[in-house]
């Protein structure tokens, strides 16, 4: 995209992703074979050259973004939730009381990491040598990772989409750019929608499968294929027994194949159409119908190869996603730029403290 389209006032900014699945593989192909030899110790540098190579692939008003994240970093949040996990798992075994207070100790420092990690995120990403930044306060942690998840819990899930709905317009709503904060006005009942959906899809998509499943059986029991001996089932008849079994799981992988892209299209339209930065505002319209395509190619692709392929898959998928969305700025966005540069060179850096783990993988 040429300056002068980027100067043009108010002009619709199209997000642009230009990796390509046979230099992304190289680079996957080498942070997997590392990862291994190192028994994962590799994997906190291999997040960070992915990382990277995704965000500098990244365009929008021609320029990329980019991660500044450090590995060791990486690799202290990483020690820090195996160490987590390990507790979770090993405390029950000893004692229950112990295993009870693990998992009240991991409910009550959970939502600090996530915070934190939220911030080194952020605080490791740019666009135009200017970093983002994440605003949220603790207390707003403790509602979103614990008091929220507790609610549903308790509801039977009645409140997951308005849990969602929260999760979201927190993160957003502390998110900044600069000095400029992001918005956030989706509203609840949006987020109900998506997942009544999703139920729907689900529903229809499981009916389906089971009507397919019953004629399977009805038609081996047709064909003699179960005996009824006294000595139990026949090795045949456990070969037909496993074969149903494996039908019935891999339609169930199936089905997810059409639940997933259908909330993740929904749900990143209906999150970045109702997120704004300041007085720009951003545009999302991936097709459910198309990334439902993506996933489903995909996960043939990567069957047949072996899971070769999943670096080319994910290249499709984050073409897919990325190249719907667009920004939508109010003026010059160059003026805008310079503008944070401004304000951040004034005020200063305005993150308090150093972030220095990242726990998300």
């Amino acid at each position: 995209m040429t300056q002068a389209v980027v100067n043009q006032g108010g002009s619709v900014q199209q997000f642009q992703f230009t990796g390509a699945g046979g230099e992304y593989f190289r680079i996957w192909i080498v942070n997997l074979a590392l990862s291994v030899i190192t028994l994962g110790i590799y994997s906190a540098w291999a997040k960070v050259r992915r990382l990277r190579y995704f965000y500098r692939n990244t365009a929008v008003a021609g320029a990329s973004f980019d991660y500044h994240g450090d590995p060791v970093a990486i690799l202290k949040g990483r020690m820090i939730a195996l160490v987590l996990v390990l507790v979770y798992n090993v405390a029950p075994s000893i004692n229950p009381i112990l295993g009870l207070v693990a998992v009240v100790a991991l409910g009550v420092v959970m939502p600090w990491l996530l915070l934190r990690s939220l911030k080194f995120r952020l605080h490791n990403t740019s666009y135009r040598g200017l970093r983002f930044a994440f605003h949220g306060a603790t207390g707003g942690a403790y509602r979103v990772f614990l008091l929220w998840p507790v609610l549903t819990f308790i509801t039977a899930y009645l409140l997951g989409p308005l849990w969602h709905q929260r999760f979201k317009s927190w993160q957003h709503s502390h998110s900044a750019f600069g000095a400029t904060r992001a918005s956030f006005d989706a509203k609840a009942g949006s987020f109900y929608g998506v997942y009544l959906g999703a139920l729907l899809l689900f529903v229809a998509v499981a009916a389906v499968t089971g009507a397919a499943l019953i004629m399977i059986v009805l038609q081996l029991q047709a064909l003699g294929m179960f005996s009824h001996s006294a000595g139990g089932p026949s090795p045949h008849d456990l070969r037909k027994i496993v074969f149903v079994g494996f039908f019935a799981f891999a339609m169930m992988i199936f089905m997810s194949l059409f639940v997933w892209p259908y909330v993740t299209a929904r749900i990143q339209n209906l999150v970045w159409n109702h997120t704004s930065l300041g007085p720009h505002r951003f545009r999302s319209a991936v097709s459910a119908r198309r990334l439902t395509w993506v996933a489903l190619s995909n996960f043939f692709l990567i069957a047949l190869t072996l899971g070769l392929y999943k670096p080319f898959a994910d290249i499709r998928l984050a073409r897919c996603r990325l190249e719907t969305m667009a920004l939508l700025p109010v003026g010059s966005l160059d003026e805008f730029i310079a503008a944070e540069g401004m304000n951040v060179a004034a005020v200063g850096d305005a993150v308090g403290e150093f972030f220095d783990f990242d726990i998300a993988l």
